[in-house]
């Protein structure tokens, strides 16, 4: 049984934000265009329009600066925002202090719609984090997601 502590807490953006220059937004718009054109040739225009509306999207998302996330480790679980995830829903973490600048906290959970979490660390003492999870959940060596890393790619 782990012992009461005081919950740690923190504040950081959910991802790294990237200002995007016109000519990106121009190569979206041209891509968007040309495969919603090429759909609606063969005849697919329901697909067309979801090609269009999902590039409005994405550059709408792009241009915006992500927000401010508060994040808490407490007794109960790891806290994101407003979303509690308790312990008894998360199967395993790791922090990962070497690899990753700043380091980030990857959370493996049984959630279905958010399984994974990967939660930034930039102003906190990861070994803090390690020692207070360590004593709640298990600690498996874990790898950051593939689409993570792809969305990173994308700076979305």
């Amino acid at each position: 049984m782990p012992t009461p502590s005081a919950p740690i807490r923190w504040r950081a953006y959910e991802h790294e934000h990237v200002e995007r220059t016109r000519d990106w937004y121009w190569a979206l718009g041209i891509f968007a265009a040309c495969t919603a054109l090429i759909s609606a040739i063969f005849g697919n225009v329901l697909f067309a329009l979801l090609i269009l509306i999902a590039a409005a999207t994405l550059g709408i998302h792009a241009k915006s600066p992500p927000p401010l996330v508060e994040f808490e480790l407490s007794d109960r679980g790891i806290r994101v925002g407003e979303t509690m995830h308790r312990y008894e829903e998360i199967i395993s973490f790791w922090v990962e202090d070497h690899d990753a600048n700043p380091p980030v906290l990857l959370v493996d959970t049984i959630k279905w719609l958010s399984p994974n979490l990967v939660i930034p660390l930039p102003d906190i003492d990861p070994k803090l984090v390690r020692a207070f999870l360590a004593e709640r959940a298990e600690e498996t060596p874990m790898k950051e997601p593939v689409w993570h890393k792809i969305l990173e790619f994308f700076g979305l």
